[in-house]
Parts: structure tokens; C-alpha cells; sequence
């Protein structure tokens, strides 16, 4: 599937992917204890998408529950401007459990659009759906507040379309709709839903 063909000619924007994540198993499960529990081995440095499928070796790749939602996305603002906002130092982003970590790159905008990641290894395409709303862990793992602070600003869920490869290190994001690397770390209200008739 061609980005160029199912959505005309995208924006492209230079960014950097700074973290990745596959995890075989869930590490936030129950409720939120005083420990964080051991993850380092879930941080990698290159994963496979397969489309309709998701992260291979990710605990959600394959559910058919979670055929829309496969991929998480994130933009690394969203974590440090937390960190600003609660006067906390610097935090972790991937502790808040995305696949995929991004600096440059408004994220909570790519809602509903059709996006491409191009790492070099071949373009995965991606479609983003629902938002990848924060969980109480957050609170323990990150800092105090974190579960109401990124509210909004998460990160999203997305479809992969496509199969291919994504890396850390720097990355083209081709998209539909313009976006505002400066908006990055921004929370993204949606519009609350007008009463049934």
C-alpha cells in the first residue's frame, strides 16, 4: 500500500524515533503497587510491524480485539512537558508502555489520519485511531499526577497496514494533514458529543 496513493501528496517531516517497546507480557497488571516492575528487556532497538497483525513479539500482535489498536505512538514532548508541568525531573517515556516513542512529531494529531514511518528498512504505514488513554500506574511509575497530566497527550492507537521495519534513529513521517512539531507535547481535547435527541 502506497501513503502516495491512498492519501495524495503528504506533509513530510524529518523526526527522530527515540524509543521502542515490545512486550511479550502485560508489566502494569493490577493495581498500581509501589514497585516498578522489571522491563528493561522489553526495550529494543529495531521492531517488525506486519500489517493487520502489529509488533511481532508484542503481547497484543495478533488479537483480533486489538486489530485497530496494534501499534502505540507517542511523542517524547508529551512526557517532558508532564515533567515541566508536575516540577519533577526527567522522565522515562517509555514507562508509559508505547511502541513506538517519536520526538518531532505531533502524534495527538494523527487521530483518524492515514501516516507513513520511513526508518530506511521500508515504509510502515499506519492509520490512527482511538487515543491511548494513560493508565493509574503512570502515577507510581512516572510521578505523582502523571495519570491526570497526560491525559490527552498519551499517544494514540493505530492500525499497521502495512509490514515493514522501524528503528531508532532518525525517520521520515509522511502524512495527509499538516502538523506542528511545536504542538508535540500538547494535550488534544476532543469535543464532547452533543446529547441524543
Amino acid at each position: 500500500m502506497s501513503l502516495r496513493r491512498d492519501v495524495g501528496i503528504p506533509y513530510r517531516y524529518d523526526v527522530e524515533v527515540v524509543g521502542l517497546l515490545v512486550s511479550p507480557v502485560h508489566r502494569y497488571d493490577g493495581r498500581p503497587a509501589g514497585v516498578v516492575p522489571p522491563q528493561d528487556g522489553d526495550r529494543v532497538g529495531r521492531i517488525e510491524v506486519r500489517a493487520g497483525h502489529g509488533v511481532v513479539g508484542d503481547r497484543y500482535a495478533g488479537r483480533a480485539a486489538h486489530r485497530d489498536a496494534a501499534v502505540t505512538v507517542l511523542a517524547a514532548e508529551s512526557v517532558e512537558t508532564l515533567a515541566a508541568d508536575l516540577g519533577v525531573g526527567p522522565l522515562d517515556p517509555l514507562l508509559a508502555r508505547r511502541n513506538v516513542v517519536l520526538r518531532g512529531a505531533e502524534v495527538e494529531a494523527l487521530r483518524g489520519e492515514v501516516f507513513s514511518l520511513d526508518c530506511g528498512e521500508g515504509v510502515v504505514v499506519l492509520r490512527g485511531g482511538r487515543p491511548a488513554n494513560p493508565c493509574a500506574w503512570l502515577d507510581t511509575v512516572l510521578a505523582p499526577g502523571a495519570h491526570r497530566g497526560l491525559r490527552g497527550r498519551a499517544g494514540i492507537r493505530c492500525a499497521p497496514l502495512t509490514d515493514g521495519v522501524l528503528r531508532l534513529g532518525p525517520a521520515v513521517l509522511a502524512s495527509a494533514v499538516p502538523l506542528d512539531a511545536a504542538r508535540a507535547g500538547l494535550a488534544r481535547r476532543v469535543a464532547p458529543r452533543p446529547p441524543r435527541a
